[in-house]
């Protein structure tokens, strides 16, 4: 994937922190967990999407569930299987050490290149990384609000040999809380162990 003009998941942390990004009121955690990273970031909001079957989704659809949201494409090469990947393994490690918090948890895959990425599409790559995640997609219209409103960055890039094209984009991985408002950003740069750890820290 093209990093050019791509910020950085710590980078994007960092301007959250810095106030770039206007602020709400500060959200629960899990007990003891301390204060949430992104507690007050103003990321996320409703949305109308369509999952693999072709039903329509909306954000509240997940009400009472922690979320972890990424944006990324079926297409990419590299960096968003991976991520994908290191999710699922999370997901798995948390399972494992605490099942209950795992059922509390929704992994959702939205991609940025409706183009290319239909219902079926989208489902089967985020099917092929685990049972539990949801993929969806929409119009171009649609896709660019919900990255507006979820503070995502992306562009079509270069074309590829044979045909296509790349899509820059930033790689941060959201978690939610229940009342859908932004915890953390989790670090899949870390491995999957990392994930598991920090769903531990702040899913209750």
């Amino acid at each position: 994937m093209n990093p050019i003009n791509k910020p950085s998941p710590r980078r994007l942390t960092a301007l959250i922190a810095a106030g770039l990004i206007g602020l709400a009121a500060c959200q629960p955690a899990a007990p003891g967990a301390g204060e949430p990273p992104l507690a007050g970031a103003a990321i996320g909001g409703d949305f109308t999407l369509t999952a693999s079957d072709g039903r329509k989704v909306r954000w509240d659809d997940f009400a009472g569930k922690y979320r972890i949201v990424y944006f990324g494409y079926t297409f990419c090469p590299d960096v968003c299987p991976t991520d994908m990947q290191r999710v699922a393994q999370g997901l798995k490690a948390l399972k494992a050490s605490a099942p209950d918090k795992a059922a509390r948890v929704q992994p959702i895959f939205i991609t940025l290149d409706p183009e290319r990425d239909t219902p079926e599409v989208v489902g089967q790559f985020a099917a092929a990384f685990a049972p539990e995640i949801i993929g969806l997609t929409g119009t171009p219209t649609e896709i660019a609000a919900v990255a507006k409103a979820f503070k995502v960055y992306y562009a079509k890039g270069a074309p590829v040999p044979g045909g296509g094209y790349l899509v820059d984009h930033s790689n941060i991985v959201y978690l939610f809380d229940p009342e859908g408002e932004p915890l953390a950003t989790l670090p899949v740069d870390q491995g999957g162990d990392a994930v598991a750890a920090e769903l531990a820290r702040w899913v209750s």
